[in-house]
C-alpha cells in the first residue's frame, strides 16, 4: 500500500479503524491486481481514492471523503485512501493500489489525470475514475472521466458579481494558472458581456491553492486596489482571502467561495458559494459499473452535483436573477463556452 498516511475502512467495520499502511496491506483478502470491478458478480467494490489534500481541509478533499463514505453505505464498499499525494508520486500510488487488488480507484483532482490514464492502460481490468475540465479522446475502456465543469459555476457568480459591486471592480482569486481556472475566468467575462456589465475584471493567482498567507496578501491587495467583490477559487487558501476582507468594513467588500459552505469565516462579507457533491456522481459511476460500464464519462451540472448558496445581504431581485440564470443553465437556454485559453 501506498506509505503516504493511507486509511482503510469498510462498511462493516463502522467504528472506522484507522489502520497503518503496512496494516492494510497485510489484512487485505481480495486477489492481487485483475480483481474486477465488484458489481457484476454481487461482491462489493474495493475502491481507493488519491487525494491532493487533507481530509481535514474543510474543502475539496473533504468531500471526496464524503462521497467515500457514501459509498462504503450505500454499496457495502471497503475503501482506502492516500492523502497529500504529490503529482510526481501518482503513478506509484496507483500502481500499489493496483496490486494490492483494489477494483475502482478514484483520482480526485485534474492533475492526476495524465497519471490515472497512464496507468489504467497498464491494468485494463481495474476501473479508473479520472477527474477532467474536458470531455478528451482516446481515453481507455476502463476509465470514467469525471468532468467538474467549473465554468457553469462561475458563470451565474458573474451575474451576481455584476449585481453587487458598487465600485465596478471585480477580482477574481485563483490558486494555479491551469485550464480549469482559465476558464472560470472566461466564464465570469462571458457574464459580465451577456448581462451588459460595465465591471472590470482583475484576475490574479497566488501560486498555491493550500496556501493561506497567500491567500490573505493577494486579496488586500485587490481591496485596496478598489475591488469589492472577489470570486475565490483557493482550497484552504481561502482562510485567508477571508481574513484579508474581514479587516474591511463591514459589506464593504463581498466575497465568494467554492466546494463548501464557508459563511462562518466572515459572515459580514459573505456573499455565497457554488457547492459541490462528489457523492451523487461516484454513487452514479459506481452503478454504472455495477451494471458492467467500466468507463465513460459524466459532467457535474447544476442538475447534478453543482448548487449555489442563495446568496446573502443582497436585494431579493438579485437572488431571482440569478436563479433565473441558473434555470436557463440548467434548460440549455444558456449556453457557456468552456474557453480554456491562458490569461495573460
Amino acid at each position: 500500500m501506498p506509505p503516504a498516511r493511507v486509511f482503510l475502512r469498510t462498511a462493516a467495520m463502522c467504528s472506522a479503524l484507522l489502520l497503518t499502511a503496512t496494516a492494510c496491506g497485510g489484512s487485505d483478502d481480495g486477489g492481487g491486481g485483475g480483481g474486477g470491478t465488484g458489481g457484476g458478480d454481487g461482491e462489493a467494490p474495493r475502491i481507493a481514492a488519491v487525494f491532493s489534500g487533507t481530509t481535514t481541509d474543510a474543502d475539496y478533499t473533504f468531500l471526496g471523503l464524503e462521497a467515500l463514505e457514501a459509498a462504503e453505505a450505500e454499496y457495502g464498499a471497503e475503501t482506502t485512501f492516500s492523502e497529500s499525494v504529490a503529482v510526481p508520486d501518482a503513478q506509484r500510488v496507483l500502481r500499489e493500489y493496483v496490486a494490492d487488488g483494489y477494483t475502482v480507484i478514484w483520482t480526485h483532482g485534474s492533475q492526476f489525470y495524465d497519471a490515472t490514464v497512464a496507468v489504467a492502460e497498464e491494468a485494463p481490468d481495474v476501473v479508473f475514475i479520472a477527474e477532467q475540465d474536458t470531455e478528451p479522446e482516446d481515453v481507455p475502456d476502463n476509465v470514467w472521466v469525471l468532468d467538474r465543469n467549473f465554468h457553469l459555476a462561475f458563470y451565474p457568480l458573474g451575474v451576481l458579481a455584476a449585481a453587487t459591486t458598487q465600485s465596478q471592480q471585480i477580482a477574481y482569486l485563483g490558486g494555479a494558472t491551469l485550464p480549469f481556472s482559465y476558464s472560470e475566468v472566461h466564464a465570469v467575462e462571458q457574464a459580465l458581456a451577456d448581462v451588459g456589465s460595465s465591471a472590470t475584471l482583475t484576475p490574479v493567482w497566488t501560486g498555491d491553492l493550500n496556501d493561506p498567507t497567500r491567500g490573505q496578501q493577494f486579496t488586500s491587495q485587490l481591496v485596496a486596489g478598489g475591488a469589492d467583490v472577489v470570486l475565490g477559487s483557493l482550497n484552504l487558501g481561502m482562510v485567508g482571502a477571508f481574513e484579508a476582507v474581514k479587516a474591511e468594513p463591514a459589506g464593504s467588500v463581498r466575497i465568494t467561495a467554492k466546494y463548501t459552505d464557508k459563511s462562518d469565516l466572515a459572515p459580514d462579507h459573505y456573499l455565497t458559494s457554488v457547492l459541490y457533491d462528489f457523492s451523487v456522481m461516484l454513487d452514479e459511476i459506481l452503478g454504472q459499473v455495477q451494471d458492467g460500464e467500466t468507463g465513460g464519462y459524466l459532467g457535474m451540472s447544476f442538475e447534478q452535483g453543482i448548487s449555489l448558496q442563495p446568496p446573502a445581504g443582497v436585494d431579493q431581485a438579485v437572488v431571482d436573477q440569478v436563479n433565473e440564470v441558473i434555470d436557463g443553465l440548467t434548460s440549455g437556454e444558456i449556453e457557456v463556452e468552456r474557453d480554456v485559453t491562458p490569461v495573460e
